[in-house]
This record gives C-alpha cells, structure tokens and sequence, in this order.
C-alpha cells in the first residue's frame, strides 16, 4: 500500500478528485510538545479512490491539495473536523470550502454528542474498526502495512457514513440544525487565536475589575509566548497558575514564592520579571480604563427549582425530538437564560428557541407547566387569571 509522495500524483489525484460530489478527509498529527500541530499524514477518498497523502515527503508541493480543499463544488466530509481544519488554517490561511462533519450530523440524528468515529461506523455499518494503532508516533518513516490500514479506514468507511447520515437529515427536515453548527467550523475565528482574546478560553469567575484586566494581560502574555515558541500553553504556565497571578498579583520576585500554583524559585526567572512589570502596569490603571465586569443579572436561581424544571424540560425535548441534549443546550446555558431572558447563548436563538428556549423562559414565567403521563412528560400550558 504505497503513499503519494510527489507533486505529479497528488495534482493527478487532486484532479481526479475535483470531478466528485464529496472526498472524505482525514489526517494524523502530533501535538504533545507543540503549539501548532505538525501534519504528518493525509487520508483522502472520493466515491471510488482512497489515497494516503505524506506530507513529511521531500519536495511535496501540497497546493494541489489545497486547491481541491478551496474547490466549493466539492464537498469536504469530515469527522470531528475542528483539529483537522485548524491544520489546514495554518496552512493555508482559509478554512476548507463547503465542509461536512459527520459528529455533528450523528448528534442531531439521534447518536449522541461527541459519538465516536469507530462508535458511528459500528452503529451504521456494523464494522468493527481495529483502533490499535491510534496513537503511534505518525511522524516516522516507514509507516507500517498496519498503520497505513488504519489510517485509510479513517475515510473508507467514512462514505458509508456520510451517505446514512445525509438520508437521515433529509428525512428528519433537520438541514437547518446542521447548518447552524457548522457556522462555528466554517468560521476563521475559530481557528485563529488572538491573544488578546485568550483570556476568554480560561473558565475564570472573576467579578473584580482589576482581575480581570490581570488576567486579560496574562493570558495575552502566555498566548504570545506559546505561540513564538511554538510550545503548548501548559508548558508557558497552566491556567490555574494564570488564575491565581492574576487575583494575588505579586509585583516582587519574593511573592511568587507565596502563590500555589506558581513552582517555588519561579518569581527569578526573566519570566517572572515580564510578568511583574506587567502586573504593575495593571496596577497602575485608572478605574475608568479597567474593563467593566457585566452586573450578574438577578433572577431565580439556575441551581434551585426553577432550574431544575427547566432540565427536565430539556432533557423531556431531547427524548422527543431523539437528539443529543447537548445539542439543544448546554448546562451553563439553562443557568443564563435562568438569570436573564435575554441572554446571548445558542439556546435562545434559531432552531433551538423555537424547540426548546421558549418553552423554557414560559416555565420560568408560569406560563408553561410539567407533568408526567403515560411514561412520558407533558407539557401543560398555564393560563392567565384574566384569560380562563
């Protein structure tokens, strides 16, 4: 089973490619003691061609390939794209034409959320895939028959997969579910870090002002250093260490040595002396040029009754309509639109309120109630004194 490893085969490939509805895509990377992923294996399969592409070959021109990945007539299928894509970003600068992901069709088919590759393809075509070679090292040279076997399944019997699903969403009318999420994918941004932004990735409930725009400097700090370094954040500094600087803020070497989550020694590495100046920088701020921390809005509380109403409901919808709960809405969603009917979460808006969101926010105003009947939750609409 041999490997396209020169420019002639892939633009030969890519060309048979292009004449097809859809290729599946997949590809195999490292990403242990790295920032940005290293490609180091490419699947690819039209309806009657699986090819395996090696992007670690000398003197491989990959513009073939990404050509056929800007070609918006063909169809790119994927599974659990979002690493893949990211690859691809970086590469090319532009996020793949006219994408599907299979893992997110299966979730709104009923599979699940976040179902397996190997769980799909035994759920619909009843093969058992053989995931042994997962986590071999892909960046060494030769692969084995057995890698390359593997590797190839990734796309092969991704076909059978897309064809199943794409029945079942025409069936189910739920196109427009699909498209909603695959907005996230086909967007850059959600690829490309900003590092003023990367504070946002960081689960942090701080309320203070002035934590906060610690924190924001922090995290742009790290993020830039990760970056230029080509290192994995945790290796700049973990996010519970972020967490902490930014709340204790230590602005000499000797207060580092008093934080937990900081290694004792670090506050006299050059390190520490970027992290104090900056620190003292944001100690230095104005009131008025401290971001402004969003007043918690006050409404019942998403964790008492009122919640868990709401939860029922949710997963009352989910059963019904036989699609992950998830999907609908996550756990930190039901506590927003508890808090605030107005909140900005997916839950509240498209397909997702008209199935789910409104019903929930008519619970929360009495207007919507629950009860159970024939195995079953019911829905029970709540009138009004003036209109009985």
């Amino acid at each position: 089973m041999e490997m396209i490893v020169s420019t002639t085969e892939l633009a030969a490939f890519c060309e048979r490619a292009s004449h097809f509805e859809f290729v599946t895509v997949d590809t195999e990377f490292l990403r242990e003691t790295t920032y940005w992923p290293k490609l180091c294996l490419m699947q690819v399969a039209t309806a009657d061609e699986a090819v395996l592409i090696d992007p670690l070959a000398p003197d491989l021109d990959l513009s073939p390939f990404y050509a056929l990945l800007a070609n918006d007539k063909v169809r790119k299928v994927f599974h659990a794209a979002r690493q893949d894509i990211e690859i691809f970003v970086k590469l090319t600068g532009k996020v793949p034409a006219n994408i599907f992901d299979t893992q997110i069709a299966a979730s709104v088919c009923g599979f699940g959320d976040s179902v397996s590759y190997d769980n799909l393809v035994r759920s619909i075509t009843g093969v058992e895939l053989d995931k042994s070679s997962r986590f071999t090292d892909w960046s060494d040279r030769p692969l084995s028959e057995k890698q390359k076997i593997y590797a190839l399944a990734d796309v092969t019997h991704l076909r059978d997969v897309y064809f199943a699903l794409v029945k079942q969403v025409d069936d189910s009318g739920r196109w427009d579910w699909v498209e909603d999420e695959l907005a996230v994918l086909e967007s850059i941004h959600t690829y490309v870090v900003q590092p003023e932004h990367a504070w946002e990735r960081l689960k942090a409930k701080l309320s203070k002002p002035r934590d906060v725009a610690a924190l924001k400097a922090l995290a742009a700090w790290r993020e830039r250093r990760a970056q230029d370094g080509d290192q994995p954040r945790s290796r700049i500094m973990k996010d519970e260490a972020l967490i902490e600087l930014a709340q204790q803020r230590p602005t000499t070497p000797e207060a580092f040595d008093r934080l937990r989550a900081v290694q004792r020694g670090y506050g006299r590495s050059s390190a520490a002396a970027e992290i104090i100046a900056m620190l003292k920088s944001v100690e230095a701020l104005q009131k008025t040029e401290l971001p402004k921390v969003a007043d918690r809005p006050r409404g019942p509380s998403p964790k008492g009754a009122v919640g868990d109403l709401v939860r029922v409901l949710l997963k009352a919808v989910s059963e019904q309509h036989g699609v992950a709960s998830r999907i609908i809405a996550t756990s930190d969603e039901i506590d927003a639109l508890v808090l605030d009917d107005n909140a900005d979460v997916p839950a509240l808006k498209g397909w997702r309120r008209k199935l789910f969101g409104d019903k929930a926010l008519a619970i929360k105003h009495g207007k919507l109630g629950l009860a159970a009947g024939n195995g079953e939750v019911i829905e029970i609409d709540i009138l009004d004194d003036d209109e009985e």
